[in-house]
């Protein structure tokens, strides 16, 4: 008697209330250039085409830019023809280091510095030692001639400094030059190479030997070149 017997139930859970929230709309964000890191304006060298290069050290301090065949090679800045090889006299059978870019132009900019452009299919004509040229100006279109002949197009792309025409180790490459590729195709257009090219030329000299891929193919009949002793010069390196 007096004892009560009962279930109580389970509360059910209340559920959570979210509140909402309206957020306010933001400021478009402000668009800030790239600082201008030098008094030159470059272009990437291939114009109007899809690209894709190396960011790192193969071989030799240069890069393999892979696009169509045809697409333009263009100066990357102001400048002069230094020189123009319209034939393209590699062959597999004697593999002679000054043919193995093929059909090729290099461009003294007007901040000192040396760019080969190699492998092209075609020279742009009226092009010759001498000759001013503009910043995306178009020297040739792309191919695989040289050395690259059983591979895809591409641009053999090369940064240096001047030196005789015989010391052609020096034109395929002493400047790595992926970094500025990618300043000049990213919107910094005025990323120069012209201090790296000095400090380098400084470090091993004007007219270094050759040290990498320099001789041809055993029993070839190409006799070695002997440049003759480069005089002193005063090679100029813009500002």
């Amino acid at each position: 008697p007096g004892k009560v017997t009962a279930t109580i139930p389970t509360p059910s859970p209340t559920p959570a209330v979210q509140a909402s929230v309206t957020r306010p709309a933001g400021d478009d964000p402000v668009q800030v250039p790239p600082p201008k890191l030098s008094n030159f304006s470059y272009v990437f060298p291939v114009k109007d085409c899809r690209v894709s290069y190396e960011n790192r050290l193969l071989v030799l301090p240069k890069t393999t830019i892979w696009t169509g065949r045809g697409c333009s090679f263009v100066s990357p800045v102001n400048g002069v023809v230094d020189e123009v090889n319209a034939k393209n006299r590699w062959k597999p059978s004697t593999d002679r280091g000054p043919d193995r870019e093929g059909r090729f132009v290099t461009v003294i900019g007007d901040d000192g510095v040396r760019y080969l452009g190699g492998h092209l299919d075609k020279i742009s004509s009226g092009l010759k030692p001498g000759v001013r040229v503009a910043a995306g100006q178009v020297l040739g279109q792309v191919g695989n001639s040289g050395n690259a002949r059983s591979t895809a197009s591409n641009l053999y792309f090369a940064i240096s400094w001047k030196t005789d025409h015989s010391l052609w180790w020096v034109r395929r490459g002493m400047v790595e030059p992926w970094d500025y590729l990618d300043a000049w195709l990213n919107g910094n257009r005025t990323l120069s190479p012209a201090e790296e090219m000095r400090a380098v030329m400084n470090r091993v000299g004007a007219s270094p030997k050759c040290s990498t891929l320099c001789t041809a193919k055993p029993g070839s009949t190409e006799k070695p070149e002997k440049p003759s002793p480069a005089p002193e010069e005063k090679i100029p390196l813009g500002n």
